[in-house]
């Protein structure tokens, strides 16, 4: 079985011997180490070392079942959408008895050639194009299947060459995106202070939130299915885009919709996230009346001449996330947010509908020029992304001859 597709895309100029991953890899189920430090392996990162509170879900409490790696050894998740978490472990240690721990076979092969091959788009669509669908979200793909995929493979000094190539050149796009990264986070930390500022004028009335509600705020629902057709359904990370999403949210059967009328959205009401991550806010928009919300997610609707999208706004403010952390703990792995702590938490409020409206326009410039260099980042970060990968997959393929590639022209266009 061959990269259907890949050679004829990617040729093998280089005329490399063609052979099977399973003359390379071989798969080790070594375990009962339970004291080796817990691995991870990830599509963005490949493997890392776990903490817990990376995010992740937590490690069975018994982990001698836990598979053992050693350094040079490859981790892979065989199920993924996309598939692409795998890497190399630089490390001892041990992880999740799902996924495959393979080692190289070493007169062959060079672990980090296969670390960045196997990250590479084309072995990245291989895998999809035979992996079997596993509802909802992911693809398993077989040992078998994987095993018997066919690859172009170099000298093994040449497959030397190439990591080097690519762990410096990758490493170089990795310290922008990081660059980038931090630009986009002083740039929300910088946008949170002049809203902050722009809040405390000295003519502003002390008020609590609670004032400026119709009703009390109200925690959404916990929903034990969806359905291809219902009722929309809006969850924490829907409040990143929610005009933008509305198309694409997830749904709720329509009889179990009925048994939760209380928490059904009008245009305008402000909603909140209130578990987990905080101070993320949307407006609802016209074309979402009559949707429902998820239980870490707050509704709150506010009273006549108070504009929505002025009380959502600070709601992301440093000003909400300081009084929100002091009643949630910091040291909280899943913070929730009551209802009463945040019926009662204070701001400065405008007393007057024209202090409003010029408040209302200065937060609406702050969070413009906010958006339009988030999408200047967010461009340059796609750029890089793309030729880092597309860089790899040049490399690994034999497109070009590494030994004399000029790497400056990998990032063109975007500096430092």
């Amino acid at each position: 079985m061959s990269l259907e597709g890949a050679i004829a895309a990617n040729g093998n100029n280089r005329g490399w011997g063609i052979i099977a991953l399973r003359s390379l890899l071989s798969q080790s189920k070594a375990d009962n180490r339970p004291n080796l430090p817990l691995l991870g392996v990830s599509l963005h990162s490949g493997v890392t070392q776990r903490s817990a509170n990376d995010g992740r879900p937590a490690a069975s409490e018994d982990l001698t079942a836990y598979k053992v790696v050693a350094p040079g050894n490859i981790i892979m998740n065989r199920l993924g959408k996309p598939h692409g978490s795998v890497g190399m472990s630089p490390w001892n240690g041990i992880t999740s008895p799902a996924y495959w721990v393979m080692g190289i076979n070493r007169q062959l092969g060079e672990s980090r050639f296969f670390h960045h091959l196997l990250r590479s788009s084309h072995l990245i669509a291989e895998c999809e194009r035979l992996g079997k669908n596993q509802p909802p979200n992911q693809f398993d793909i077989s040992w078998d299947a994987f095993r018997a995929v066919e690859i172009p493979l170099p000298p093994i000094e040449e497959q030397r060459r190439i990591a080097d190539f690519l762990d410096f050149e990758t490493a170089r796009i990795d310290r922008l995106t990081r660059l980038r990264n931090r630009q986009a986070d002083l740039l929300e930390e910088r946008c949170g202070l002049a809203l902050d500022e722009a809040f405390q004028n000295s003519t502003y009335e002390p008020t609590r939130l609670k004032y400026l509600l119709a009703v009390k705020p109200r925690y959404g629902v916990l929903v034990p299915q969806f359905s291809d057709s219902g009722v929309r359904f809006i969850r924490v990370n829907d409040l990143l885009d929610l005009p933008g999403r509305a198309e694409s949210l997830a749904k709720i059967p329509y009889e179990l919709s009925a048994q939760y009328a209380r928490t059904v959205t009008r245009p305008g009401d402000v909603l909140l996230s209130v578990v987990g991550t905080m101070g993320r806010s949307a407006v609802v928009p016209p074309q979402l009346a009559g949707a429902n919300v998820a239980r870490a997610v707050a509704s709150l609707r506010a009273r006549r001449g108070v504009p929505p999208e002025l009380l959502s706004t600070w709601l992301t403010t440093p000003s909400f996330l300081r009084q929100a952390s002091d009643v949630t703990g910091s040291d909280t792995a899943q913070p929730t947010l009551g209802m009463e702590d945040l019926s009662n938490f204070r701001l400065s409020w405008p007393v007057d509908e024209r202090g409003r409206a010029e408040l209302l326009q200065t937060a609406s410039t702050i969070r413009r020029h906010q958006r339009e260099l988030t999408r200047v980042l967010e461009a340059q970060r796609r750029v890089l992304a793309e030729r880092r990968q597309a860089l790899i997959t040049a490399a690994v393929t034999g497109q070009f001859d590494v030994s004399t590639a000029n790497g400056r022209n990998v990032t063109d266009g975007v500096s430092a």
